[in-house]
């Protein structure tokens, strides 16, 4: 009670010294400060020192950003990252051509007969077509998929070839495995990068450059030839297929094949120290090599066969059984494609009847209206000298009619593909 009347006191003699504030009615006057500054001022000067600045910083300094920006501004980041290597790693593929490197010219010769030539561009040579010579400098600095004429006045289509292009166009000695076969092979034996794979028979190196891809820059490809002029073009292919590869792109194709000059049946002592993840068998008798790569195939591994007829697939599995290797037939398929033509058509006007007929060859001259013409399957627009009209309805819908039919020429080609899967006996 004593403080309390102390305090009382103090506050009462200091109200009384201070003249200022009441107004001479004897009311007091409200502070101006009270009315004119925000809450947050007015907490902060009730305050000690110390803890007023600390406010101020506070009150200073930006909202913090949301959470939720924040995360959204990483995804997006994220997202931009790949997309903007993949645009990296396209750019110099949709580059210019350059000196060294492969090119692929089309031409469409008299009933759409395609004609693809393969060159090595070089400043000092020149493309050779049926229609004329194209300078190959005429070529180098050009975009991919311009149409440049030869001297003849042929038009030729130039792009960078595909792989399967390239080992259809490739110097070859014996047959190669076509690339619709190869496919249905990898699809086999499930090969993924970094796998090691066994191939014997390398040919002309087709199924060694797909192999190749398949496995990756970690991965291993092991080719056997018997022949030494095989062996040598397998390598050459190679060699030239890596080369112009890395002047068209960015990244070096991997240099992951070992050509091994030897007969696979006689290499059972370089297989004891080699697993393979898949083997592909492309030889004349394939059963001679069964069991020199069965120890070394991985339990449950798969291994492809490359056969022409179906007298050897019976051989082959006659010898599986007879000699009762643990290997599993699981499929044996013949891979076909049917080509086809669909291809617009142009509506005549004859005295007669209104005849359908397919629109020819750019380079063959036009034929008379009346007069009955005989197409081949493969055929592209022809420019004309006449534009018979077409049918009121077609007019109407603004259509043209197509022909669609399979072409007279088809791949021919064919092989039987056999997978035999490694597997465990039953222990009696």
């Amino acid at each position: 009670m004593r403080a309390w009347r102390a305090l009382r006191r103090a506050a009462a003699s200091s109200s009384s010294s201070s003249s200022s504030s009441f107004p001479a009615e004897g009311k007091p006057r409200r502070r101006a400060w009270g009315t004119s500054l925000s809450p947050l001022e007015r907490v902060r000067r009730l305050l000690p020192p110390e803890e007023a600045a600390a406010v101020a910083r506070c009150a200073a300094a930006p909202p913090p950003q949301a959470p939720r920006e924040e995360e959204e501004k990483e995804e997006e980041e994220a997202a931009a990252a790949p997309r903007q290597a993949l645009v990296e790693a396209a750019a110099p593929r949709s580059g210019p051509f350059r000196s060294g490197e492969l090119a692929l010219a089309e031409m469409r010769r008299k009933h759409n007969a395609p004609l693809k030539l393969l060159c090595r561009l070089a400043a000092e040579a020149v493309l050779s077509s049926p229609s004329g010579v194209l300078p190959h400098r005429d070529i180098i600095g050009q975009l991919p998929g311009q149409v440049l004429r030869t001297s003849g006045g042929a038009r030729l289509l130039l792009r960078r070839p595909s792989l399967d292009e390239y080992v259809l166009l490739m110097p070859r000695g014996p047959t190669i495995a076509y690339p619709k076969d190869v496919s249905a092979l990898l699809m086999m034996m499930d090969i993924h990068p970094g796998d090691t794979v066994l191939e014997t028979g390398s040919g002309s190196g087709a199924m060694s450059l797909f192999l190749s891809r398949a496995v990756g820059s970690k991965g291993r490809v092991l080719s056997y030839e018997i022949r030494d002029d095989h062996h040598n073009l397998a390598k050459k292919n190679y060699r030239h297929w890596r080369s112009a590869w890395e002047i068209g792109h960015m990244d070096e194709w991997p240099d992951n094949v070992e050509f091994i000059l030897k007969d696979i049946s006689t290499a059972a002592a370089d297989m004891k120290s080699v697993i393979l993840d898949a083997v592909v068998l492309d030889m004349l008798n394939p059963q001679c090599a069964l069991p020199v790569v069965h120890p070394s195939l991985k339990q449950g591994g798969v291994c492809a066969v490359y056969l022409a007829n179906i007298t050897q697939v019976i051989d082959l599995l006659d010898r599986i059984r007879s000699w009762k290797l643990h290997f599993l037939c699981e499929r044996i398929i013949e891979v076909t494609h049917r080509s086809w033509s669909v291809l617009p058509a142009k509506l005549k006007h004859c005295k007669s009847s209104q005849v359908v007929e397919i629109q020819e060859n750019i380079e063959e001259p036009p034929q008379n209206d009346y007069e009955e013409i005989h197409v081949q399957d493969q055929a592209v627009l022809k420019e004309s000298k006449y534009n018979e009209s077409l049918s009121d309805a077609a007019e109407a819908n603004h259509s043209v009619p197509y022909i669609a039919r399979p072409s007279h020429w088809q791949e021919a080609h064919s092989a039987f593909l056999i997978k035999l899967r490694k597997f465990r006996p039953l222990l009696s």
